[in-house]
């Protein structure tokens, strides 16, 4: 069952909106996150082969489009549940609620890495998480560094004397992923929130007391290409592109491991082991949202949900860790259970924790 769910494409997707509201009722539709996907369509599979529910459709339109068609209103012609590669957002929320999607239930179900990967051919490259930033940035700062200007590097070696002379490129997820929400926030925000040349862009903003805007533009010259939400396909350029990197969720390096090699970042490859201790500094969180006014409408919707947080499946040595997912800490995992046997709402006091 590994090959065929990771085979699996969005030529098994449908459009929600080609659907009447009494077809969708049919058959539970999944949208979202296309690292989430190969874990949401395992467990989708297993409900079709081992229960009296229909197998599940899911979709991979990236964390964003799936957010967007989730929150886009309560007919059971909108997706049941969305997967996430990043928490949902205040705005997203926000979006739901105006849209009639009042009640919706949060699960993580386990951890991933943001894999920086290239050709198992090419030789082996150490990146801090600075030359990352440098790479991919849209502007960087001067070299005197008192104002940013657009970024003019084209070799790894101009960024940092002790990496080779290699051209960067880099294939990465479009914006409507939430591998690129979290490669922002980890690498963009995260550095340069704590440098002058950056915040001062937003000094009259905050006087205006307007929200406080981090810097996450990324370059759009050629350097970094946006390849869609089918994280395959980077794979498959980075076999035939042997000085590239790409950006992707950890499971698909491992799926690919035969042909590809992960980047060492701040010193650390990721692992199951470095990802699940978080000395990896790119680890993260997974998510699927329920739509809960969709629960009794929708048959088959309590059994997914439980199926795809169950032991069996995302415990110590469960069946989509086969495939990638790095499991939860048990504590973690029993809280979440909680959370879905009760069905807990999210509120807006939830986006003030941190996940």
């Amino acid at each position: 069952m590994k090959k065929q769910i990771m085979a699996i494409t969005a030529l098994a997707a449908v459009s929600f909106f080609a659907h009447t509201a009494a077809q969708a009722a049919e058959t539970i539709q999944i949208v979202g996150s296309s690292t989430v996907y190969p874990f949401s369509s395992y467990t989708a599979q297993a409900l079709g082969e081992t229960t009296k529910f229909k197998t599940p459709v899911v979709e991979s339109t990236g964390s964003g489009g799936g957010m967007k068609l989730f929150c886009a209103g309560a007919g059971l012609d909108t997706p049941d549940f969305t997967n996430a590669s990043r928490r949902m957002k205040v705005s997203e929320f926000e979006k739901c609620q105006a849209n009639g999607v009042k009640d919706i239930t949060e699960m993580v179900v386990g951890y991933d890495g943001i894999a920086i990967a290239q050709s198992k051919e090419t030789a082996s490259i150490n990146l801090s998480r600075k030359d990352l930033m440098l790479a991919v940035a849209a502007e960087v700062p001067s070299k005197d560094g008192t104002h940013l200007v657009a970024n003019p590097y084209h070799y790894w070696n101009e960024i940092n004397a002790s990496l080779p002379h290699r051209e960067i490129r880099v294939y990465g997820p479009p914006t409507s992923s939430g591998t690129r929400d979290a490669f922002e926030d980890m690498i963009l925000k995260h550095l340069t929130k704590k440098m002058d040349v950056y915040t001062k862009l937003y000094k009259a903003d905050e006087k205006k007391n307007k929200a406080y805007k981090k810097y996450h533009k990324i370059r759009q010259d050629g350097v970094f290409v946006p390849s869609g939400e089918n994280d395959n396909l980077i794979v498959q350029k980075l076999a035939r592109d042997t000085a590239a990197l790409g950006i992707f969720g950890y499971s698909y390096l491992e799926e690919n491991s035969d042909s590809i090699a992960p980047a060492n970042i701040d010193g650390v490859i990721p692992t199951p082991a470095t990802i699940a201790n978080h000395s990896y500094p790119l680890s993260r969180s997974l998510y699927f949202y329920i739509k809960k006014s969709h629960i009794g409408k929708v048959p088959g919707m309590m059994e997914y949900a439980n199926l795809f947080m169950s032991e069996k499946m995302v415990g110590d040595g469960g069946e989509c860790t086969d495939i990638g997912l790095i499991a939860l800490p048990k504590a973690e995992r029993e809280h979440y259970r909680a959370a879905l046997k009760n069905l807990t709402n999210m509120t807006a006091d939830d986006f003030k924790a941190k996940h």
